[in-house]
Formats: structure tokens, C-alpha cells, sequence
């Protein structure tokens, strides 16, 4: 009999999908509260289970329910972006960090399983992206597009040094109605330096 996954800790599937013959653990980058690991295709299940969460997805997130087979198909498609589980210390798998072409620029998104959040991870992993990207992409400018009623997006945007551009206006539509997007953007000369991640970093 097939196991249910949604029976296991998030923590011990993350054991059990990895345990493929010849995998090796993906390199991380370290932060202080959260490391940030790079997503494997045996680990999808785990995001199969909160995408198909409404409270994991949340009220200002279309909520497009998706197969494992579909996502299994997204991820060998992906071409130009990184995604990342957000994860505690002991391994704990709490939340997903992407960047991705946007144009001509570099965006990023994040979602926290909702017990998690308020507690500055998301903070620190929306930092650690921001350090990694401007340490090791030639680019200028980070962007980032949320909620204008998503509060707590927004403090972590502001936490980090993100300015707010603008409002798009009914650019998607999500639980019966259409809504707006809050642009929000960081350049690298108000960046600096990194905050976290200072691997390979030195001053001119």
C-alpha cells in the first residue's frame, strides 16, 4: 500500500526523498537561523503538499492547485532560475526562495508555511538571495512584487532595503477577484555589501 505523504514531518520526508542511490546532500548557503538548499526533483512532493494547501498559499497568492506529475514536468523545464527550500538548522524544511529573469532584470519570490512566519526567517532568507545574487550575478537591480495589503511581505522587503516603485493595477486574479501588485526593487548601490553572506566579497 502506497504511503500518504502528508503523514510524514516535513523533516523526515525530506530524509526519505533523498535517499536515491548516488544522491548527494545539495550545497547550502548558511545563514544564522536558516540555511537556504537547493531544491532536488526527489524533494517535489513536499512542495506538491503546500501548493496544494490553501493556507500555505494564503490569501494574495493564486491558488493553482498542480499533480506531482505536473510539477515533476515544471522542474525539468526550469531554465534561468534557483529555487530553494528555506530550512532551519535541524533540516526542517519551512518555506521555498526563488530568483528568476524577469525582463531584463532578476526577481524573487518566497512563501513560509504560515506557523513560521513573523519570526524573521523570511527576512534572512529574502537577505542571504540578495547577497548571492549581487556577490555572484553581474546585475544591477532585484525585484520583488507582492500585496499591497500583504503586510508582512512588505516588512520583509523594507527589512532588507527593497523601495517601493509603484502600485500595477489589477494585474492578477485570485479568489473572485482581481487584484493589484506592489513592485518593490533593491539596485546594487544600495545594497553595498553583503549583510550575510560574505563568501568571496572584497572591497574595491
Amino acid at each position: 500500500m502506497k504511503k500518504d505523504l502528508r503523514e510524514e514531518h516535513p523533516a523526515d520526508m525530506v530524509k526519505s526523498h533523498t535517499k536515491e542511490k548516488g544522491y548527494k546532500e545539495p550545497k547550502m548557503l548558511e545563514g544564522r537561523m536558516i540555511d537556504l538548499s537547493v531544491l532536488e526533483r526527489s524533494q517535489l512532493p513536499i512542495l506538491h503538499e503546500w501548493f496544494n494547501d490553501v493556507d500555505f498559499v494564503g490569501e494574495f497568492e493564486p491558488f493553482d492547485q498542480d499533480s506531482l506529475a505536473g510539477l515533476e514536468k515544471w522542474f525539468d523545464g526550469i531554465t534561468g532560475s534557483q529555487n530553494y527550500f528555506i530550512q532551519k538548522k535541524d533540516g526542517t524544511p519551512i518555506g521555498t526562495i526563488s530568483y528568476f529573469k524577469s525582463k531584463d532584470c532578476t526577481g524573487i519570490g518566497y512563501m513560509l508555511v504560515p506557523e513560521e512566519r513573523g519570526k524573521g526567517y523570511g527576512s534572512e532568507a529574502v537577505q542571504m538571495i540578495v547577497d548571492y545574487l549581487f556577490l555572484h550575478k553581474d546585475i544591477v537591480r532585484i525585484q520583488a512584487e507582492t500585496h499591497p495589503d500583504n503586510l508582512g511581505s512588505q516588512r520583509v522587503l523594507e527589512k532588507v532595503g527593497f523601495t517601493r516603485e509603484g502600485i500595477i493595477r489589477r494585474s492578477f486574479f485570485s479568489r473572485g477577484v482581481y487584484r493589484d501588485t506592489a513592485m518593490w526593487s533593491i539596485l546594487r548601490d544600495e545594497w553595498k555589501e553583503p549583510k550575510i553572506l560574505p563568501i568571496g566579497y572584497r572591497k574595491p
